[in-house]
């Protein structure tokens, strides 16, 4: 009989606040702050400091790829987040729903953008396009194509007409997005350029990159009557009212520059929504927070500025240069309009510092009372915080820091009842619940290799990189002592099955067997939890994992130099030694029965030994990097493993399969740890999150599996090596070109079988009723027999419900995957649907174009 197994799937991911890869922003009301962790959207209530909302992907499509990397919010509800995998969601903040998912680009999105309306977005990738998307109709309008690098930012100007887009080949571009052109390209930068912005006026535009300046550009628009103008008074004076033909087309006029503070490369530059702010963020600690002044304070600066000049210049030159500058002086305030320069403009206010290197800013849209803005920083470090700007300084107003950890997670460790999760890092501790997610203690400590909670759940032990054992006082979250207990940094610890101690093993070469004390100190009435020293195992190299048998029997210690060291618990003699690794072993296990022992490397594999004669019975394979954690389901020989290739796997020790490969780390992951049931396990990562996996109903066989495995890697390969190195290359895009704003996915190619189905269909009732209408002028009477799968609808009806199951966005690349012959058929029931107005889609004409450029193409 085949033997099924249960699936373990993904249940909760809790740990990561803000997402180190993508930028934060806040909704229109100013109350929320939509934070990306992951592949998640959270969205915090500024105030309470507490996340309310967490918009997450369904789970088919969730994947190793699929981590938000933009965000952008409407002045609506809506907010739009982009994603590794190239495809953005636009999801509802007040519902906390997906609305739609559009698909065009072949890379990470870098950029979004809404116009002022809201009903349509820009969006930039490292595919190096830029895609406008209508929101309404929830489709691709086109694709714009000619930079050469990927695209960092964008913005609208002149009421949505206009798109401006930068990129890291060191230009702008301004699109027109009624002729969907480029209109001009803006050079000037020397190194990447990293963000845009403009002011709610579009006075102006600046740009960020690594140069030691940011350069600001003059915005010129097109007045009512069709001439164009320049937005900058005093800026530029047209001759005669006549514009050149270079002119005519500029719509960025170079402005000025103005040195920057810090040497490090721009990250960010956005103004306040009220226009008298702009902040300036480096891939550092700091934000420049500029003053912008309007233009009756920048003239007025302009004309002081000239004077102090004239008065200047005055004193030190002789009479005859004295009337010479005062005649040209005297013509710049002969017109009322002095030359405004960038200094005028723009002053720099303060500089806001960060304790940890800053990955992205936002402006809240609600200016507060007592300050001039409130801004919000998300650090790198799994913070955010936030600032309040005042014209004299900045002082820091709430920063959220529970939910997380600062960095990696080192190790976690579940209690006995798995009621507690406890997880290390290189400055706290935090107890978990498990089931939900939620932080309930949060202790400072050193830096956690390893963990472990004592039975009845009331104090936990931690090893320390400085070789030092924590005893942590799990009920009223503090740390109640510290033990110098090692030399070295602290490995591992194990716990002794059914006896009131554990082992611990450290790079100073010893394993130490240690037992639980309840000791009164002087001066105190009660009596406090420690542990004391009883045994010392000295060992030849460094320890790096140590492992206790169930029965207590054995004691398991992984050396430096390859080598597993298996002793005698109770004599510590030495039993067996475990040779075979090419790299140090990082883990091992041993099973509940104590028949096997399983070891995982840096060589990438696993072993599993018998612990009765410590022969080798398997060496597997199992991770494309260094296997951190390994550990068996108790009372089975089913394991778990995690690598460094941020996969979690599912063996089976004694067949020596794997069962299933659990994806949804985006970096390494360095811990797991099984529930004493075998119903869920925890994980821990690089990428700070803890995830749990919890054991279904659904059973599954192992040859199914390798089945799915056989076909996504066929796919894989289809996709990755057939196209690209059969296939013609694309070649490099002209300038300025335009393309379809759509591509073809998995899902546009079933929608274009479900219509080929379709048509067939209906094809074969058309014929069966043809023959019926000829029986009956024939005279032989009988009762039609319509087609079952049809459901009792007409053959143009039964075609119409296919289309309309079909997402607007991928309605287009769908028809264009039609045959020839099929899209003739499409069209040939357009003319019923035409006559029955109540049957036609709002998209029909879209459907018809469609349809014609099928026939083209074809």
């Amino acid at each position: 009989m085949v033997k099924a197994y249960l699936r373990y799937e993904p249940a909760v991911a809790f740990g990561v606040i803000v997402s180190v890869e993508s930028n934060i922003t806040y909704d229109s009301s100013g109350k929320h702050l939509f934070a990306p962790a992951l592949e998640k959207l959270g969205v915090w209530h500024v105030r309470q400091g507490v996340c309310t909302k967490t918009l997450t992907p369904s789970p088919s499509s969730r994947g190793s790829s699929l981590a938000v990397t933009y965000v952008a919010s409407s002045r609506s509800s809506l907010v739009a987040s982009g994603y590794a995998d190239g495809s953005i969601r636009i999801w509802d903040g007040d519902k906390g729903s997906c609305e739609t998912t559009l698909n065009g680009h072949k890379g990470a999105v870098t950029a979004l953008r809404y116009n002022k309306v809201g009903s349509l977005l820009a969006s930039g990738s490292k595919d190096n396009d830029v895609i406008l998307w209508d929101v309404v109709g929830e489709t691709g309008l086109f694709r714009l194509r000619g930079h050469r690098d990927q695209v960092t930012d964008l913005v609208f100007l002149d009421s949505g007409k206009k798109l401006v887009s930068s990129s890291k080949d060191k230009f702008l571009r301004v699109w027109d997005l009624e002729t969907q052109h480029c209109m001009q390209i803006v050079s000037g930068h020397h190194s990447e350029i990293w963000s845009i912005d403009v002011d709610p006026e579009e006075r102006y535009l600046v740009a960020g990159s690594a140069d030691l300046e940011l350069r600001f550009y003059a915005v010129k628009h097109d007045s009512t009557n069709g001439e164009s103008m320049l937005n900058v008074s005093g800026a530029e004076n047209e001759k005669n009212g006549e514009l050149s033909t270079e002119n005519k087309w500029e719509v960025l006029k170079h402005f000025g520059e103005i040195q920057r503070q810090s040497k490090d490369r721009v990250a960010t530059v956005r103004f306040n929504k009220s226009g008298n702010l702009l902040a300036c963020q480096v891939a550092g600690k700091t934000v420049e927070i500029f003053r912008v002044l309007d233009e009756a304070e920048s003239k007025r600066k302009a004309k002081r500025r000239i004077n102090r000049k004239k008065e200047k210049k005055s004193t030190k030159v002789v009479a005859e240069a004295t009337e010479n500058v005062e005649a040209k002086y005297g013509t710049e305030e002969a017109g009322s309009f002095p030359v405004v320069t960038v200094p005028d403009v723009f002053k720099l206010l303060q500089t806001v510092r960060a304790s940890k290197k800053i990955c992205s800013i936002s402006f809240c849209p609600i200016t507060p009372k007592k300050s001039l803005a409130s801004l919000a920083l998300s650090l790198n470090n799994n913070l955010l915080e936030f600032y309040s700007i005042e014209s004299g300084a900045s002082t820091k107003t709430l920063a959220i820091e529970l939910q997380g950890h600062r960095s990696d997670v080192r190790s976690v460790t579940l209690s006995s009842d798995n009621s507690l999760l406890m997880s290390t890092s290189h400055n706290a501790v935090k107890i978990w619940n498990p089931s939900t997610g939620s932080c309930l203690r949060t202790i400072d400590s050193g830096y956690g290799l390893c963990g472990l909670i004592v039975p009845h759940n009331k104090y936990a032990i931690v090893g320390t990189k400085d070789g030092i054992i924590e005893i942590i006082d799990v009920g009223s979250g503090t740390c109640s002592e510290g033990v110098e207990a090692h030399g070295g940094s602290v490995r591992s610890i194990a716990a002794i099955p059914n006896e009131n101690g554990f082992v611990s093993g450290s790079a100073d070469h010893d394993v130490k067997f240690w037992e639980y004390q309840l000791k009164q100190k002087p001066g105190q009435d009660s009596k406090c939890f420690t542990v004391s020293n009883v045994r010392t195992l000295k060992m030849n190299d460094d320890v790096l994992v140590v492992a206790v048998s169930p029965d207590a029997k054995y004691v398991a210690a992984a050396l430096l130099d390859c080598t597993v060291k298996v002793f005698f618990m109770d004599s510590l003699k030495f039993f067996l030694s475990l040779y075979g690794h090419r790299l140090p072993v990082l883990c091992m296990d041993i099973s509940s029965d104590g028949e096997l022992i399983v070891t995982g490397s840096a060589d990438k594999n696993l072993k599993i030994w018998g612990l009765d004669f410590g022969d080798c019975h398997k060496s597997i394979f199992a991770h494309a990097d260094s296997v951190m954690a390994v550990q068996f389901v108790r009372n089975t020989h089913y394991m778990f493993s995690a690598g460094k290739d941020r996969l979690v796997k599912y063996w089976d020790a004694d067949k020596f399969e794997l069962l299933l490969t659990l994806e949804g780390h985006l970096a390494d992951v360095w811990c797991l740890a099984i529930s004493s049931r075998g119903d869920f396990v925890v994980t821990g990562s690089h990428d700070r999150s803890i995830r749990r996996w919890d054991r279904t109903e659904e059973p599954f066989f192992i040859e199914e599996e390798k089945e799915k495995r056989l076909e996504e890697m066929f796919d894989a390969d289809i996709d990755n090596a057939f196209e690209n190195r059969y296939a013609p290359k694309e070649e490099l895009p002209e300038e300025g070109a335009v393309a379809l704003a759509g591509k073809k996915t998995q899902e546009t190619l079933t929608a274009t079988d479900s219509i080929i189905d379709a048509l067939d269909v209906a094809e074969m009732e058309l014929k069966h009723i043809a023959e019926h209408e000829e029986e009956k002028t024939r005279g032989k009477v009988a009762d039609f027999e319509p087609n079952m799968i049809m459901l009792g609808l007409s053959p143009s009806d039964y075609v119409l419900r296919a289309l309309s199951n079909i997402n607007a966005n991928d309605l287009e690349q769908t028809l264009l995957a039609l045959p020839f012959s099929d899209a003739l058929k499409l069209l040939s029931y357009s003319k019923d649907w035409t006559s029955n107005p109540d049957k036609v889609l709002s998209w029909f004409a879209g459907l018809l174009q469609c349809c014609c450029g099928c026939i083209i193409v074809s």
